[in-house]
């Protein structure tokens, strides 16, 4: 029960840090930093993965019944694809817990209890292998994080939640009827009722109402992801939401939805996914670009990195319809540095905005006279935002590019337009911020530098992005032969 441990713990660890408030309101915090590092314990025997010549198709497998009557299992599975992401999801949980040990003063338990349960639901959904046990989890994930931003958000939290809400909650119901819709038909064409991936992937539906089911489905993930034209709660959400909630958004809520794309829709489908592939390319290159050109306008330091994310998000999308092993690979790793960048960007904006009560671009400039170490850092994951050479935002980019150019040139060609883009708004924020004349935030501020707790924080995520762009072999060698299964469904 390895993988059921995984996720009682967070949900365990949430009540007792719900209650402890009332013991201290100090306690909730280290109820989650008790938790979260016992979710590692399980984890702990499966890094040797990392050093196997062949991958097994699954690390842990724990099959377990729940409703015999409609055949719906209690299914957990761990790859390499949910292993990686549970990790992250994980690492991400300690990042967003550090920055949010001082940021939180009100309802504490009540805080973390949402916050552990968003992990849980999160990791929930990497390790369901029974569609409807994936729903629940799906769900699951979503109510906390509404409370989270629409508890201790900014000055228009209800609104920015309340979207967040709607736009994921449309796209479960949808997902929900895609779900239905595939289970009936698999009943309709092989006479066996099942929710279980692993028996719905050796059967793919077939015929005209499997291109629909398809449909819905990745209408569902795209939505997560986000991509054109879903993508407008994202802004809002990453701009109103407390720090710590940005982190999870970023680095791991997105990543369902391409998670999705690559565990369903892809195997499920496969004549559905290559009728839909030049549609989603069209998407995936028009967002890149849109994404860069959004954040390049923001005066908003959040908001401007909420864009980026919907731009780079784009390159997951593009390597999931490329159907190449080359841009898989580069989807997957591009969400992995996507989610340390990007999150390691909130935190700093939330350590800025907490220093000199503003994220506004035209109040701040010249952080570097006033705090350098903060200053070093963010400029470090500035140019990793842009793709720096050497770090895994270039690997991860490089891969989709080279993957996506050998079956649709056009649409990459598009797309890698949008690194250009991306290399402008990324020196924006760095000189904005960091260098430039002082702004009137800055001047009138007397600020301390990264603490200790920060530091640490955040040079660990360099240490991450840096492994990943200079030996990321171990990476894409844990998901390579899962890809191929993907591949070999009848993509090529």
């Amino acid at each position: 029960m390895i993988l059921l441990s995984l996720l009682l713990i967070p949900l365990i660890g949430g009540i007792v840090a719900w209650y402890s408030e009332r013991i201290n309101p100090d306690y909730p915090r280290w109820v989650a930093l008790a938790a979260l590092i016992l979710c590692w314990v399980p984890m702990l025997p499966y890094f040797s993965a990392f050093s196997l010549e062949q991958m097994p198709q699954w690390l842990v497998d724990e099959p377990m019944r729940w409703i015999p009557r409609l055949n719906i299992t209690a299914h957990l599975a761990m790859d390499g694809l949910s292993f990686l992401l549970v990790i992250l999801t994980l690492a991400m949980g300690l990042v967003a817990l550090s920055s949010a040990w001082t940021e939180i003063k009100k309802r504490t338990g009540f805080f973390y209890l949402n916050l552990l349960w968003t992990l849980a639901g999160v990791m929930g959904v990497f390790l369901a292998m029974d569609l409807f046990l994936f729903f629940v989890f799906w769900e699951v994930m979503l109510v906390p994080m509404y409370l989270l931003i629409a508890i201790w958000g900014y000055e228009n939290r209800q609104y920015a939640a309340f979207k967040f809400f709607l736009f994921t909650q449309a796209g479960g119901l949808l997902m929900l009827l895609s779900m239905a819709g595939l289970v009936i038909v698999h009943y309709q064409q092989t006479h066996i009722l099942s929710f279980d991936y692993t028996v719905l992937v050796q059967n793919p539906i077939t015929g005209d109402l499997a291109y629909w089911i398809a449909v819905g489905f990745t209408v569902a993930f795209i939505v997560k992801l986000p991509a054109l034209p879903f993508h407008s709660w994202l802004p809002d959400a990453h701009t109103q939401a407390p720090t710590a909630a940005s982190v999870i958004l970023a680095a791991v809520l997105l990543k369902t939805g391409g998670y999705g794309l690559i565990r369903f829709v892809l195997p499920l489908f496969p004549d559905a996914a290559k009728a839909i592939a030049p549609i989603m390319m069209t998407i995936a290159g028009v967002g890149v670009v849109y994404g860069a050109m959004m954040a390049f306008v923001q005066k908003d330091l959040k908001r401007l990195i909420a864009y980026s994310s919907v731009s780079h998000m784009g390159f997951v999308l593009l390597g999931c319809f490329a159907m190449n092993i080359y841009a898989l690979q580069g989807a997957v790793m591009q969400m992995l540095a996507h989610g340390i960048s990007t999150s390691a960007l909130f935190v700093l904006v939330g350590m800025i905005q907490y220093r000199f009560k503003t994220r506004d671009l035209d109040k701040l400039g010249g952080l570097w006279q006033q705090v350098p170490r903060l200053s070093a850092i963010g400029l470090f994951f500035g140019v990793a935002s842009l793709g720096m050479p050497g770090l895994g935002n270039f690997v991860a980019e490089f891969l989709v590019l080279v993957g996506s150019f050998e079956r649709y040139p056009w649409y990459t060609v598009v797309a890698a337009s949008g690194l250009i883009l991306g290399a402008i708004y990324s020196l924006l924020i760095i000189y904005k911020t960091f260098f430039g004349p002082q702004g009137d935030a800055v001047k009138s501020a007397e600020v301390l530098d990264t603490s200790k707790r920060e530091a640490t924080t955040l040079l660990v995520m360099v240490a991450i992005l840096v492994f990943m762009g200079l030996h990321p072999q171990p990476f894409m060698d844990m998901v390579q032969s899962n890809l191929l299964q993907t591949i070999a469904k009848g993509l090529l």
